[in-house]
Order: C-alpha cells, then sequence, then structure tokens
C-alpha cells in the first residue's frame, strides 16, 4: 500500500439535512382555492340579505326577513301621487226638519241671594210644568246655564258703587218632538214664568238616510267633473286614489227675546220650520292613463 494512502486521515463527513417538507402541486393549490371561493359565496349568500334589511331599516323602511319591500311610487313636491286629476265635488239635500230645540230661560232680583234663587226656581218650577204638559219628556229637557250676579248702583255717585241686590238666571234647552207643539211649549212657558227665549233651533233627528243621498250626489258630481277634465287632457279615467268627505248639517236658528207674559195669549205665535240642507263634499283623485 502506498505511504501516502496509508498515512491519509479520512475527511470530515457533513451530516445530511433533513428532508424539506414537500410543496403542494398546482393541483392541490386549485383544490384549496375552489373550497375558499365556494365558502367566501356561502356566506355571502347568508350575510347578504341581514345586511340589506339593516339598510334598510336605516333608511326608514320597516325590513321584514323574507318580504320583498314595496316602495311607493314618486310623488310630485305636492305630495300628489302622479298621473292623477284630482276635484271637489257637492251634494245637497233638503229635507223638513223633525225636531226643534228651544232655550227657555228665568230671572228674579232680589235684594238677598237667599230670596233670588227662591224666585228663580220658584218660576222655573212653573215653566218646567208647562213645558211637560205639552209632551216633552224629561229626558229632552236640560239645564244649560245657572248664575248669580250682584247689581251695584253705578249712577249713586260714590267712589264705591253700593250693592242693591242679586239677580239669579237658570236656562233650560227643551227638545220638541213634535213640531206641532213648539209654539204651544212658548207660549205656555213665557206664561208660566219665562222671561227670556234666547232662541229656536230646527234640525234632523237622524240624518242617516239624507247623508247617503248628498253622498252618492257628491261623488257624481266629482265624477262629472273629472270626466270632462280627463276629455280636455286627452287621457281616461282609470280607477280612485284617494277619497277625502266633509259633511255639514246647518241648523234652522231662530234668536228672540220675549218678556214674561201675565196670561196665554189669545193667539199662538207662529213657528215656522222652514227646511233643514244636508250637504256632502268630497274631495277624489282619479287615476288617469
Amino acid at each position: 500500500m502506498d505511504d501516502k494512502m496509508a498515512n491519509a486521515k479520512p475527511e470530515p463527513t457533513e451530516p445530511v439535512a433533513a428532508a424539506e417538507p414537500s410543496r403542494p402541486g398546482p393541483l392541490t393549490l386549485r383544490r384549496a382555492i375552489v373550497v375558499t371561493a365556494a365558502a367566501s359565496l356561502l356566506v355571502g349568500l347568508i350575510a347578504g340579505p341581514i345586511i340589506a334589511n339593516h339598510f334598510t331599516s336605516a333608511a326608514g323602511t320597516p325590513a321584514t326577513t323574507g318580504t320583498p319591500t314595496i316602495v311607493a311610487a314618486a310623488t310630485d313636491t305636492t305630495g300628489t301621487p302622479e298621473h292623477t286629476i284630482t276635484v271637489s265635488g257637492s251634494g245637497d239635500v233638503s229635507v223638513a226638519p223633525d225636531v226643534a230645540d228651544v232655550v227657555l230661560g228665568v230671572s228674579a232680583t232680589r235684594s238677598t241671594v237667599k230670596d233670588a234663587r227662591a224666585a228663580a226656581a220658584t218660576s222655573m218650577t212653573a215653566v218646567l210644568a208647562a213645558v211637560k204638559k205639552n209632551g216633552v219628556a224629561d229626558k229632552d229637557i236640560v239645564t244649560v246655564n245657572l248664575s248669580l250676579n250682584p247689581n251695584y248702583d253705578y249712577s249713586s255717585g260714590k267712589s264705591v258703587a253700593p250693592l242693591t241686590g242679586y239677580t239669579y238666571s237658570n236656562t233650560i234647552k227643551v227638545t220638541v218632538r213634535d213640531l206641532t207643539t213648539v209654539a204651544a211649549v212658548v207660549d205656555d212657558s213665557t206664561a208660566a214664568g219665562a222671561t227670556t227665549v234666547q232662541g229656536i233651533s230646527f234640525r234632523l233627528n237622524d240624518t242617516t238616510t239624507a247623508q247617503a243621498q248628498a253622498r252618492q250626489l257628491a261623488m257624481a258630481d266629482a265624477l262629472s267633473r273629472a270626466n270632462a277634465l280627463a276629455q280636455a287632457a286627452s287621457v281616461s279615467i282609470k280607477g280612485v286614489a284617494s277619497i277625502t268627505e266633509v259633511t255639514t248639517t246647518p241648523v234652522t236658528y231662530y234668536s228672540s227675546g220675549m218678556g214674561a207674559l201675565s196670561a196665554a195669549p189669545s193667539v199662538s205665535t207662529p213657528i215656522q220650520t222652514g227646511t233643514t240642507d244636508i250637504t256632502v263634499q268630497v274631495t277624489v283623485s282619479y287615476l288617469i292613463g
């Protein structure tokens, strides 16, 4: 053996490094991307409606899960829906009244409150008897005013006007359902001690039928006006968008003041009932096209 080879020392051997982990191939990477995309799509499908409802609620429209939101049609600056014609109509029905309301009062002036009250009470008791004698029921008599006022003599020239007495007043409203007895109620009441007849008003007790008739007339009037406008604008009526109604029942009212009579008049007080008008006014918005 060669001396150089025999004396040569073996070279140190470097440790073998641990094997590196294998990197995913192209196929594995594509699978990961597909799974991630599917997960994102699922999250979007779940979270999308929730986020949409959140923003809808924030805008002022109630959000209902699973229910579509219906948005109102656009309106102009006046708030009136587009493509409409808005008109007013009126219907009037004249009917004979069947009820009269009579306001009667008594007044007594005395030096003391006690005497004034007693005198007024005596007079009103007599008036009530006269009213009921003519067929007016208790339920149709109501007290509408009671008053007590002191009286002073301002013509005395004194710095403080002296008290001269008290005036006690009592007023009732009487509903007369038999109009043929209205004159007798007034005459007998004044004869019994009524010192004031503040007025008589006539009305219809049940206005249901008259209002229904007036309403039909009002709607017919509104439709006639709308058709005229639609024809002039070369459009046609398609339906009704809205209706607003106002009903008025004017009361025939007669005001008078009558002093007490010592005895029943030889001629009864003339009473004219006239007619009562029932008026219905409507404002209708018609859809046009």
